[in-house]
């Protein structure tokens, strides 16, 4: 396999330009991220944000992804009304640094309408990341295939590790969103390989 590695370049001024894009807070969203970048290279990244609805007011926020040579990082911004200790309107931004040999599964999961008719660009794309901080379990009611059993079985589940989860769609976000969340997907994939 072609080593990754021998095609990367710092592509830190196309992270930026994507952020100022966004037009939201761009200098508060890049201070962030920079440091939590701590001067390494930017591998390959992605921008998303998010305006959601609450009330009668809109309220936005951005996740920006960062794959460096050796770290994930993962910011997140959200802005607020002010409040009892913040009077005025704020931001508030979280930077995590996982190191990418603490990433113990990247989750692709890609929806593509009309697959009948060949390739397609999907529709919709799930990305989910795992490291092992966040674990969620989900339990029901074991049984048994007889209906007349009454008898209690315990319970059954499933242990999942699910820190980051990120869907984008073409209709909702645009197609060049779909196409570079997998190309960030693949790139930290790639990355991972045990």
């Amino acid at each position: 396999m072609p080593d990754v590695r021998a095609h990367d370049r710092d592509r830190s001024r196309e992270l930026r330009a994507a952020i100022d894009r966004t037009g939201y807070y761009p200098e508060v969203v890049a201070d962030a991220v920079v440091e939590a970048v701590g001067g390494e290279d930017v591998v390959s990244f992605y921008v998303h944000h998010e305006p959601t609805f609450e009330r009668d007011e809109v309220r936005r926020h951005q996740s920006v992804i960062v794959l460096t040579p050796t770290r994930l990082i993962l910011a997140h911004t959200d802005e607020h009304t002010g409040d009892d200790l913040l009077p005025e309107p704020y931001t508030s931004t979280s930077t995590e640094a996982v190191n990418l040999g603490s990433v113990t599964s990247v989750v692709v999961t890609r929806m593509t309408t009309s697959p009948s008719q060949g390739p397609r660009p999907p529709a919709e794309a799930v990305l989910t990341i795992g490291w092992g901080g966040v674990h969620r379990v989900d339990l029901e009611p074991a049984g048994c295939n007889d209906p007349q059993c009454e008898a209690d079985h315990g319970y059954t589940g499933v242990l999942a590790s699910d820190d980051f989860s990120l869907r984008v769609s073409a209709a909702a976000d645009g197609p060049h969103a779909v196409e570079g969340l997998l190309s960030f997907a693949a790139s930290l994939s790639a990355r991972t390989r045990g």
